[in-house]
């Protein structure tokens, strides 16, 4: 460029920090009523008679509320109280175990030297990369042939010796546990099962109480592998109960609404009770 050539400025476009906040307010609202339409929208169905959601607006209010598809949901022909308990026994036999063998794997592939500890990790670590669905049908054939199919323990025994991403998460943690504290731990006499449940677990409560609340979020929502494994009502789970109402009263969504309410409120009440931990997790493992 020639000094003849005009030289062109550009200005930069600032906001007032006023107008700034403004427009962060206007983004958040627009987030939060993105995010959180779909669950008001439900509740308000379950809250109307299946005649005014017919023939009103799907956005009015319940008038009069009711809760009669409650009382059908849990009362009537199908009884949803049989799902709730299954998906909450499954939940705790796989929230226990998850954290006593992911545990213990982590505390081994962190703490323990043995040969091939880091190429046995890796690999294992690998199996993240494989799809559910491509083990779905040997894990089926499995089932079936231990006669397992239809059980309980189908539906808790592929999920409760600890996953992939929970040895990682664990184990990541445990190598920032100082060796010295557990060297001195070893001087006194202490042995491995002592310092792993004595000191390294209670110095990681935080991050266990981020795996148990994943590990139930994920589990009360689990669809495929309950819905392939269990026929009938007998171990029928909340999210397959659900969707079978879907089928059996395909033109009443009040009812179906009034499920999903109640399958969502253990939830609701879990993030009510645990919020710090996980917004705390939601920095610590980018959990969404």
């Amino acid at each position: 460029m020639t000094s003849a050539e005009p030289r062109v400025r550009r200005r930069r476009v600032t906001l007032s920090k006023p107008a700034a906040d403004v427009l962060t307010y206007l983004v958040l609202i627009g987030s939060a009523l993105l995010t959180l339409g779909p669950f008001a929208l439900s509740f308000m169905t379950a809250l109307k008679s299946p005649q005014q959601f017919a023939s009103e607006p799907a956005l009015n209010l319940p008038n009069p509320v009711t809760f009669e598809n409650f009382r059908t949901l849990f009362g009537g022909d199908y009884g949803f109280v049989s799902p709730i308990a299954v998906t909450a026994q499954v939940v705790a036999v796989v929230l226990v175990g998850q954290l006593v063998f992911s545990i213990m794997a982590a505390y081994a592939f962190a703490k323990l030297r043995f040969a091939g500890r880091d190429v046995l990790f890796w690999v294992y670590l690998a199996t993240l990369m494989i799809p559910q669905v491509v083990i779905v049908i040997p894990l089926y054939t499995m089932m079936v042939q231990t006669g397992l199919r239809n059980t309980f323990w189908a539906l808790v025994l592929p999920f409760m010796f600890g996953s992939p991403y929970a040895v990682f998460l664990l184990r990541e943690h445990f190598r920032g546990i100082p060796d010295d504290l557990i060297d001195a731990a070893r001087i006194d006499g202490a042995g491995d099962w002592r310092i792993l449940w004595q000191i390294v677990a209670p110095l990681s409560r935080g991050i266990v109480s981020t795996l148990a609340i994943i590990t139930v979020v994920s589990h009360w929502n689990n669809f495929m592998w309950p819905l392939i494994i269990t026929t009938g009502r007998d171990w029928q789970v909340i999210t397959v109960a659900t969707a079978n109402l879907q089928s059996q009263y395909n033109a009443n969504w009040t009812l179906v609404t009034a499920a999903t309410t109640v399958a969502m409120a253990p939830l609701l009440v879990l993030f009510a009770v645990f919020q710090r931990t996980i917004v705390s997790s939601i920095s610590l493992t980018g959990f969404k």
